[in-house]
């Protein structure tokens, strides 16, 4: 007695169950559908469902790796003004985000500018589309990532806190001038920077130029030490352009006076 096809399929969602394939499990009824109305051969049908499985993969993948890895929400290419900052260039930000040329060589990203030049929404967005195409991402205000180190350090764990960040392509460190002039802390950032060294890439974004990176790091030859790794194989990006915060502060100005309102308090 030939079993009923209710039964056949019970037994398939079973086993995709078992070997833990999800996408198949969901979409093989409409895909068999397809394929019997459509005469296609076996191979084509086989295909089609490893395909769905291999999608859905990398969907899931995609999204665990955006949660793990820190980055802002909303901070996109798409919402980042390009025609406001002239010197960065929409196909040279582009070609970061493939990494092919730059993060397999461990090379680095240097955005300067000053307050409220878009530096930040630049390097989130750099990392948004660099983790939806398939590099490991993670993002920290330095200070932040700093202080982790720190406590690393204190319970004799700096090396193995450091080895953990390999397993991301790109670290991102947003407002390094922000770390303060401190031997402890400037120590273990400039042994991340060390350890990294044409291994693994680096997105710097600094307020201020190398020439002021002395109130960073406090002993010369630590400063110039770390200028060099970092910008022997990199990028640098200078965003020397009006505050974003600023312009917009003053646009909502001129549109007041026009209209004849006052702007209202807090704008």
């Amino acid at each position: 007695m030939s079993r009923s096809p209710t039964i056949d399929g019970a037994r398939l969602e079973l086993m995709l169950t078992e070997l833990r394939l999800p996408a198949m499990k969901a979409m093989w009824p409409g895909i068999a559908a397809q394929s019997d109305k459509e005469g296609w051969p076996a191979s084509r049908f086989l295909a089609a469902l490893a395909e769905a499985e291999m999608a859905d993969r990398s969907r899931r993948r995609i999204a665990r790796h955006l949660a793990a890895s820190g980055l802002p929400e909303g901070k996109t290419i798409g919402s980042f003004e390009f025609e406001l900052v002239p010197m960065v260039s929409k196909a040279q930000v582009k070609a970061l985000i493939a990494g092919d040329s730059w993060l397999k060589n461990g090379a680095n990203l240097l955005l300067f500018g000053g307050q409220g030049a878009g530096k930040s929404h630049l390097a989130a967005a750099i990392g948004r589309g660099l983790v939806e195409n398939g590099w490991r991402v993670l993002y920290t205000r330095t200070t932040d990532l700093v202080q982790r180190l720190q406590v690393a350090r204190r319970d004799l764990m700096l090396e193995s806190a450091i080895d953990k960040l390999d397993k991301y392509h790109l670290l991102i460190l947003d407002d390094l001038a922000y770390v303060t002039k401190d031997q402890a802390e400037t120590s273990v950032l400039f042994e991340l920077i060390g350890t990294r060294y044409e291994r693994r890439s680096m997105l710097i974004t600094a307020n201020q130029a190398f020439g002021e990176w002395g109130r960073v790091f406090p002993d010369k030859a630590m400063t110039l030490a770390a200028i060099d790794r970092l910008v022997h194989h990199a990028t640098i990006i200078e965003m020397n352009v009006e505050s974003y915060r600023a312009r917009k502060a003053r646009e909502r100005k001129r549109a007041a006076d026009r209209s004849g309102d006052k702007p209202r308090d807090g704008d």
